[in-house]
């Protein structure tokens, strides 16, 4: 089995389910819902961004009463909530103002996740999904600062489109981690077994030795 971390999934497969799958159902939604007006699409990301703010918030509260790690989800939980926040009170429903704080919201997410891939995971596809996942954040990232160019419609599916390849990497992430999970599992209750296995015979070794010089 291949190396990993594994304290880091046991604290985060199911949140990487979660958000990937409500991050698909938002960039289906957006782009297949026919949406057309900004302020509308503006209130269904803020909801949605801070709706992925709470279940981060929750998963650091709960990884702290469990003495593990927690600060990777605060810092998620503060992007997304700060996004959030800009989107419902700071942007007046002006197109430029929307484009540039999902612009530099993109790219903030995507270089978190490209710094995840590098430090948090040791697992080649782990490293490899979260990495691209990073890139094409980014990547997104810039085309969406240059969408206020073209027609609203154009720039809420740049949105969807990148909200759609998050939930997709994040989906296979968690699923990811959940098997090596199991696999871990399985194979610390292997390795426990062995030394046990290994008292056993040495204590029929003994026994048998002991059994001939009585006789």
């Amino acid at each position: 089995m291949a190396k990993i971390n594994r304290k880091y999934i046991d604290k985060h497969w199911l949140v990487f389910l979660i958000r990937g799958g409500l991050a698909a159902v938002l960039g289906c939604f957006i782009l297949f819902g026919g949406i057309r007006s900004i302020e509308n699409a503006a209130i269904l990301v803020s909801v949605f961004l801070l709706l992925m703010g709470v279940i981060d918030a929750v998963s650091a509260l709960y990884n702290s009463n469990q003495k593990r790690g927690w600060f990777t989800s605060v810092i998620d939980a503060l992007v997304d909530v700060i996004a959030a926040v800009f989107l419902l009170f700071f942007t007046k429903n002006i197109l430029e103002n929307i484009v540039l704080v999902l612009s530099i919201y993109t790219i903030v997410s995507g270089l978190i996740d490209i710094f995840h891939g590098a430090l948090s995971t040791v697992d080649p596809t782990d490293r490899f999904i979260r990495t691209l996942a990073g890139i094409c954040g980014c990547v997104m990232g810039i085309v969406i600062l240059n969408a206020g160019n073209f027609e609203i419609t154009t720039f809420i599916r740049f949105f969807g489109a990148y909200e759609v390849i998050v939930g997709v990497t994040s989906l296979i992430y968690g699923v990811h981690n959940r098997s090596q999970n199991i696999e871990d599992k399985i194979a610390r209750k292997e390795s426990a077994r062995k030394p046990a296995a290994k008292k056993t015979t040495a204590k029929k070794t003994t026994a048998k030795k002991t059994t001939k010089k009585k006789k």
